[in-house]
């Protein structure tokens, strides 16, 4: 199953059994957000509150860091998702934001049938699929049945380890802006893990949003993707660098480790800074 759904396909897929939309949107309010309109038949997921055990201490994790698996997992049971239900997430940031988080996530406790919404809530609305204000409709199941993080995960010393040596590559996918210092909207402090390579999460995707070609996304990672094991994708916290590894499933590719604590652990740590072009 390809992990990218088009959104003209949606309306055919909507009324299967076993079939679960799940809203992700993130704001400073998300339940609000979703009570005011979301995709008919869409199950509410807070993004902050339940793909995340944000800590009180920022250096503990980052800004994003995974809740326990037992906890997503009667978080997936309240939503109605079990190991049959074929889900798909959408958010408003063309996938880039919590909807590949939550992809992740479930494709992380071996969940296959995971499909991220192309071009977002605002692509399925452009097809003219049908919204409905309220409440989230869950028919809750029995816990998802998981025990672990199936997927590989780095650590902030593994990538302080690693980020320099030459035969290990770390990915970070924010804006080039930010990765040279130049500018930091999120985070204390600017700058790049020192050995850290650049490769927007923007350039998984065409000028409209979506996706670039199988075949494009396939050429442009699967250099570096010849040892996965070797490879750590992050960003600023741990969510959007999903996207990243979504292109990369997308492309037929391994899916290599996530940092989750990201750019807003390591900056929180003391670690060395970087403040340059690409190393």
């Amino acid at each position: 199953m390809t992990p990218i759904l088009s959104p003209t396909d949606l309306a055919s897929l909507s009324t299967m059994p076993n079939f679960i939309v799940v809203d992700a949107r993130n704001s400073a309010d998300p339940k609000k957000v979703f009570e005011d309109g979301h995709l008919e038949g869409a199950v509410f997921v807070d993004p902050n509150l339940e793909l995340a055990d944000i800590k009180e201490n920022l250096a503990e994790g980052g800004r994003h860091p995974l809740p326990e698996v037992e906890e997503f997992c009667k978080v997936l049971g309240k939503l109605g998702i079990g190991p049959d239900s074929h889900v798909v997430v959408y958010d408003d940031q063309k996938g880039a934001n919590s909807a590949a988080r939550f992809w992740w996530m479930l494709r992380a406790l071996g969940h296959s049938k995971i499909q991220v919404l192309e071009g977002g809530i605002q692509a399925a609305i452009a097809v003219n699929f049908p919204l409905k204000k309220g409440e989230s409709s869950n028919n809750p199941v029995e816990p998802y049945p998981a025990s672990e993080w199936a997927l590989p995960i780095a650590s902030l010393e593994e990538v302080a380890q690693k980020a320099e040596n030459p035969d290990f590559t770390v990915i970070d996918v924010r804006s080039a802006e930010r990765y040279r210092g130049e500018q930091e909207p999120i985070d204390l402090i600017a700058g790049h893990i020192p050995g850290a390579i650049n490769i927007p999460l923007t350039e998984n995707m065409d000028d409209q949003g979506r996706f670039l070609s199988k075949d494009i996304l396939h050429q442009k990672y699967s250099p570096l993707l010849k040892d996965h094991d070797r490879v750590i994708v992050h960003c600023g916290s741990g969510v959007s660098a999903c996207h990243t590894l979504l292109a990369m499933d997308y492309a037929g590719l391994a899916i290599p480790a996530l940092y989750v604590g990201s750019w807003s652990e390591w900056s929180r740590n003391n670690m060395p800074i970087g403040k340059s072009n690409q190393p």
